[in-house]
C-alpha cells in the first residue's frame, strides 16, 4: 500500500498539476491538505474517474483536507477530537479497507506565526490534542499512520539553513518538543525509519528563490504504530513535482507499506 501526503495549496487552482501526478505516481492513498475548498467545491469527479474513493473535511477559503483512496474508506471521522469549538477543517481519518486494514489520519496543523499571538497558542493546544487523539490510537493496537503537514522542522538538520528559522514557530523549541513527545508515545517517523539522509525536503517558498537555491525544509511527515512500522518498506520524496509548471510549495511525501 502506497500512502502518500501532500499539501497542495488549493486543489482547484492546482488540480492540473495535482491530477498529473496522482497519474503518474499511481498512489493507494493519499492525503491532502490545504484544498482550500467547502465539501461540495472539491473536485471528486475527477479524482473518481481515476478510480479513487474520496472524503473531504473542507473549508471556504483556508485550511481543508481530504483522503483519496482506490480502496474503500471505512469509519470516516472528520475533524480532531478534543475541542468541539474549533471550527477549522485540520484533520480526517478513516480506515482503509484491505487484507490488512490500515487507519490513515490526514492533517493540516497550524502554523502557528506570530509566535507572540494566540495562532501559536493554538498550535501547542492542538498538538496536545494530536498527542492525546494518538495515545488513544494507540489502544486499539492496529496499524494506524498520521501523516501531513505538521508545521514543524524537527531537527537542524531538517532545513537548509536551520538559522533563519530559529524565531519561527515552525522552528521553535516548544514545537520541537511537543513533536518529540508526540513521537515518544511510541510513534515511528517514517522518513527516518526508511531513509533518514539529511538534505530531504519537502517545502520551498516561493519567494527569494528558495526553490532554486535548495532553501528548502522538512515539514510534512508520516508517523507510523508500531503495527505499522512493522509494515513499512520504503518511503519517497517526489522532489521533482517543485520544478512542475504552477506547482504547489510542498512536494509529496510517500511510504510504502507491506499491506
Amino acid at each position: 500500500m502506497r500512502i502518500a501526503t501532500w499539501n497542495v495549496n488549493s486543489v482547484n487552482a492546482r488540480l492540473e498539476t495535482v491530477l498529473r501526478w496522482f497519474e503518474e505516481a499511481q498512489p493507494d492513498v493519499a492525503c491532502l491538505q490545504e484544498i482550500k475548498c467547502v465539501d461540495e467545491k472539491f473536485p471528486a469527479e475527477a479524482f473518481e474517474r481515476l478510480g479513487y474513493n474520496v472524503a473531504v473535511h473542507g473549508q471556504k477559503t483556508y485550511n481543508g483536507v481530504a483522503l483519496i483512496s482506490k480502496r474503500p474508506l471505512e469509519d470516516v471521522r472528520r475533524g480532531l477530537p478534543g475541542d468541539d469549538t474549533d471550527e477549522q477543517a485540520r484533520y480526517i481519518e478513516a480506515v482503509v479497507s484491505g487484507a490488512q486494514p490500515v487507519r490513515v489520519g490526514c492533517l493540516y496543523l497550524p502554523n502557528g506565526n506570530p509566535v507572540a499571538t494566540e495562532k501559536f497558542a493554538y498550535k501547542l493546544g492542538w498538538m496536545a490534542r494530536l498527542e492525546a487523539h494518538a495515545r488513544e490510537l494507540l489502544t486499539l493496537e492496529e496499524p494506524f499512520a498520521l501523516l501531513g503537514d505538521y508545521n514543524v522542522i524537527p531537527e537542524r538538520r531538517d532545513a537548509e539553513f536551520p538559522d533563519n528559522w530559529t524565531g519561527d514557530a515552525l522552528f521553535r523549541p516548544e514545537s520541537r518538543a511537543a513533536f518529540r513527545t508526540l513521537k515518544n508515545l511510541g510513534l515511528t517517523e517514517a522518513y527516518l525509519q526508511a531513509d533518514g539522509a539529511p538534505g530531504a525536503y519537502t517545502f520551498w517558498d516561493y519567494q527569494a528563490g528558495a526553490w532554486q537555491r535548495n532553501n528548502g525544509i522538512r515539514i510534512d511527515h508520516a508517523l507510523l504504530s508500531p503495527q505499522a512500522a512493522d509494515l513499512l518498506t520504503g518511503v519517497s520524496i517526489h522532489r521533482d513535482v517543485r520544478s512542475w509548471e504552477k506547482p504547489s510549495d510542498h512536494v509529496p511525501l510517500v511510504i510504502e507499506l507491506d499491506a
